[in-house]
């Protein structure tokens, strides 16, 4: 057992599927560092003190609600259960880990730090919040913090806490990864796509909305709180909530479709990746199989350079298409684009970065001084709007749905004429569909996380 806990022995199987994580890791600490070095520079400070943040109780409770590290502190080191930590890092020097082990008997503590990461910090074991601050630098007013500090004496007299110059400098940066991190998310895809193949296998069967989960969890070894978010697990016509995380318990009478958006995580960074499948009606099956050609040549148009608004708008432009093929709808794309009944189809954004955060940092910067870049107009949800650089790892994920409110908002409309109302009637029981990839951008062409860790199961 990796004497780090849970955070090693959770992902040990999936890290020993590459014995040159080491390497990469140091790799990757070099960049983690020049980052942090220029960040510094800007932010006109000596020391970044990251803090990995502290457990939160429920309101007026003694229960602690799920722990969810600062990304910040996961970019540096691959724990995510190792609360009232810290980083101190001085460029040139060691960085060092401040590792909170405290002597408790109601819960598990961390172990003695191991694993391929520890001889990059000079690790200082404390025992208790008030042996921190003798391992923090002297000269305070030169430091900045990063973290959420929801308590002033966790800042140990650290005044400037997370200026906005040094983090985004490092939100910038953090969209493309390092090869550690795309490795590390590679295995993550391959451990959310198991889940897949046996939650897929559980609708077959015949499995209730709350089964499937379980399947789901136990094939990735994942508690609920370990998952990088909430499974998505739909249905019927539950796949036309975008975000339907309810899960009868009780299978329906019948099973007619289902769409499961699932991910799993690696040392703390994430895979999301969603399926749509048909139990038997060959019509919705063909346009799954449609949806499905439309978003691989979606997937096909990635590379470094491409505006990533252009790919959503693309992707309506396309719907379009899909939609009179199917006899939803009747139209040229250009009309069902400014009528808003692709919209009412396709509500959400065609995808987001994806890393230590299901919806990583960064997708709206246009530079690391923080200038934003609007979305398109007309298409507010968009979490994406940069151009593409090598290596940064985004989704690709285009739906269409049968959701009432959307579509009813078209009565009335010039839209309303456009819309085969029999036709949506049909698709309305089925729910929706989602297909969604993790890709990698490279120079002239994509890696795609997901097709090839099915393919290697």
């Amino acid at each position: 057992m990796a004497a780090t806990g849970y955070d090693l022995l959770m992902n040990s199987d999936y890290a020993d599927l590459n014995p040159a994580l080491g390497t990469l890791y140091a790799e990757h600490i070099g960049i983690v560092a020049a980052r942090h070095d220029h960040a510094l520079e800007q932010a006109g400070a000596s020391h970044a003190v990251i803090y990995s943040g502290n457990p939160k109780n429920a309101f007026l409770d003694d229960y602690q609600m799920p722990f969810k590290p600062n990304p910040h502190f996961v970019n540096w080191v691959p724990l995510t259960r190792l609360p009232f930590s810290y980083i101190v890092y001085t460029p040139g020097k060691t960085p060092i880990l401040i590792y909170y082990q405290p002597h408790d008997y109601w819960h598990v503590v961390p172990g003695a730090p191991d694993g391929y990461w520890t001889s990059t910090f000079d690790i200082r074991i404390v025992h208790s919040v008030d042996d921190i601050a003798r391992h923090l630098p002297a000269d305070r007013e030169k430091c900045i913090v990063i973290g959420e500090i929801d308590d002033d004496a966790l800042s140990f007299g650290i005044e400037r806490v997370n200026p906005t110059t040094a983090v985004n400098i490092l939100h910038y940066a953090r969209g493309a990864k390092t090869q550690y991190e795309i490795e590390i998310m590679r295995l993550a895809s391959r451990r959310g796509a198991s889940g897949h193949v046996a939650a897929e296998t559980a609708f077959r069967n015949g499995r209730s909305e709350f089964d499937i989960h379980r399947a789901y969890c136990e094939a990735v070894s994942h508690t609920d709180q370990e998952l990088p978010y909430g499974n998505i697990v739909a249905l019927n016509e539950h796949g036309a909530v975008l975000h339907y995380t309810d899960l009868d318990r009780q299978p329906p009478a019948e099973s007619r479709s289902f769409l499961i958006d699932a991910g799993a995580q690696v040392h703390g960074y994430a895979s999301d990746i969603t399926r749509t499948h048909s139990n038997g009606d060959v019509r919705f099956q063909a346009l799954i199989e449609r949806m499905e050609t439309m978003q691989l040549d979606i997937v096909n148009q990635v590379s470094a350079g491409i505006d990533y608004r252009d790919l959503h708008v693309g992707t309506h432009k396309m719907l379009a298409s899909v939609l009179v093929d199917a006899e939803l709808a009747a139209g040229d794309p250009d009309t069902l684009l400014e009528t808003g009944v692709t919209s009412a189809f396709f509500p959400h954004g065609l995808g987001h970065l994806l890393g230590i955060q299901v919806h990583d940092v960064g997708g709206f910067m246009e530079n690391e001084s923080g200038t934003t870049i609007d979305p398109p107009s007309g298409h507010p949800f968009l979490r994406m709007t940069r151009i593409l650089e090598e290596d940064m790892v985004l989704t690709i994920e285009p739906g269409l749905y049968a959701i009432d409110m959307l579509l009813e908002n078209l009565r009335g409309t010039p839209a309303e004429s456009h819309v085969n109302w029999n036709t949506v009637d049909w698709l309305r029981p089925f729910g929706g569909i989602r297909i969604e990839d993790n890709i990698r951008v490279l120079a002239s062409d994509r890696e795609n996380l997901t097709r090839d860790a099915f393919a290697q199961l």
